[in-house]
């Protein structure tokens, strides 16, 4: 191929090891997610369906509304001591907590006891999964160069989206087949544990370790001027912060607006529609499986193409374009539903929504060249697990009760808004993009 063409042997081996390791980190992650319907039963006491609704929303959500405290910490290790140990140690955070699920007794077993540690094996994966992708994205970033880039950590997602898809079809074929489902979590702790070990052949990023060379210079010039100090001059300070390169407000809220987009339409993609299956169309737990199934492959072929498509055309433009659809889509979702009348029809629709989706994919690293490298793993890890928590929270228990009073018109109260803040974001980028002239002939054009 073309794209790799160009790369050496080392930047081959970098992709290869973090493709792989990605695919088995969003196996074990969106293994119980998808089968959530099935392990919640075990795990959690009986209530009516209103509560039921609620606690699925709760487990759901703790996905996601602890990885801001997992990028804060996994954000200082990238920053400080480097991408690599991050990587591996979120990882072997993954392997462990698949570890505990796959022998933890049930509910009717234990008690409550069981649902507590179900939810903290969940916070340690929420934990883990944002330093793992995000560092891998920026190890890409970091160790790739323009316009290679695009595409690569593009396909990176798409391992991502592979990972997801392998784990639905490991639950599917496990509750089909009546066999024990922690067979499906043993799976899942085996390939991380691989994953760990693989990881371990990385290097560290060239521009992490030239910036931890410039950072140990610059610090010990300072503490040789800081006899000045006492003279009354201030060059060691202004000397320590020469490479640290400012960054807007404006951009920082871009990257989260643009970030706010895929759950949003992950959530009303993958698990809005289950209650409609279940009542309106008489869908067991393992008929629910076996249709998101089908849009998980949807999702995985449109991310293939635009992997493909990024090596041709600039990231930005994709994005724009998706976006756009994406907004008219939102329009019309309500109507669409309202009008169902065959679960063909809602495939297509879920499919609609995976292929126009609000998805970052494939400018991540576009984005990252707007942040300063000294807080780079930083600022993109807490952006975008702020944003996680806070669209998952907001669109998962929002349409819960909004939907009550305003039916499926719901989803017009909270995907507008995100739909232009999207669109709002990749524009901002756009215009950094052509104002810095990033990009060099052999670029994809921006215009």
């Amino acid at each position: 191929m073309a794209l790799f063409s160009s790369l050496t042997r080392d930047q081959k081996e970098s992709i290869g090891l973090l493709q792989i390791g990605t695919f088995l980190e969003f196996f074990d992650l969106y293994l119980y997610v998808h089968m959530a319907v099935l392990i919640n039963e075990l795990f959690f006491p009986k209530y009516d369906p209103h509560t039921a609704s609620i606690l699925t929303a709760a487990t759901f959500c703790s996905t996601y509304v602890f990885r801001p405290i997992g990028a804060l910490i996994f954000g200082w290790i990238g920053d400080h001591i480097g991408r690599k140990p991050t990587i591996i140690i979120t990882t072997s955070m993954m392997a462990v907590s698949c570890i505990v699920m796959a022998n933890l007794p049930t509910y009717a077993q234990i008690g409550i006891t069981a649902a507590w540690i179900m939810i903290s094996c969940r916070i340690a994966q929420s934990l883990s999964s944002m330093g793992e992708i995000i560092g891998a994205e920026i190890y890409l970033t970091e160790t790739i160069q323009r316009p290679d880039r695009y595409a690569v950590t593009a396909f990176l997602e798409v391992s991502a989206e592979f990972g997801a898809l392998f784990a639905l079809g490991i639950a599917f074929f496990v509750t089909s087949s009546g066999l024990n489902w922690r067979l499906a979590f043993w799976v899942g702790a085996a390939i991380a544990i691989v994953g760990a070990f693989a990881r371990t052949r990385l290097r560290e990023t060239p521009e992490f370790l030239e910036m931890k060379r410039k950072w140990i210079k610059e610090e010990t010039q300072k503490a040789n001027l800081e006899a000045d100090a006492l003279l009354g001059t201030d060059e060691g300070a202004k000397l320590n912060a020469t490479w640290k390169e400012p960054i807007q407000a404006k951009t920082l809220a871009s990257f989260f607006f643009i970030a706010c987009g895929w759950p949003l339409c992950m959530y009303i993609a993958y698990f809005y529609f289950n209650p409609l299956l279940k009542e309106s169309f008489g869908y067991s737990p393992e008929d629910i499986i076996r249709h998101n199934f089908f849009v998980v492959m949807v999702s995985l072929l449109c991310g293939i193409f635009i992997t493909w498509l990024s090596y041709r055309v600039h990231p930005l433009k994709i994005n724009r374009i998706r976006g756009m659809l994406g907004l008219f889509l939102m329009l019309s979702l309500p109507f669409l539903i309202v009008n169902l009348t065959s679960t063909t029809q809602l495939f297509v629709i879920q499919a609609l929504i995976v292929i126009m989706a609000l998805d970052a994919m494939p400018s991540f690293a576009v984005f990252m060249s707007h942040f300063p490298l000294y807080r780079r793993f930083t600022f993109a890890s807490v952006l975008w697990s702020l944003s996680r928590a806070l669209m998952f929270v907001i669109t998962s228990f929002g349409l819960v009760y909004l939907g009550s009073t305003f039916g499926h018109f719901a989803i017009w109260i909270i995907a507008l808004p995100t739909a232009f803040g999207f669109l709002y974001g990749i524009n901002h980028f756009k215009g950094l993009e052509c104002k810095r002239s990033l990009y060099s002939k052999s670029s994809p054009s921006i215009a």
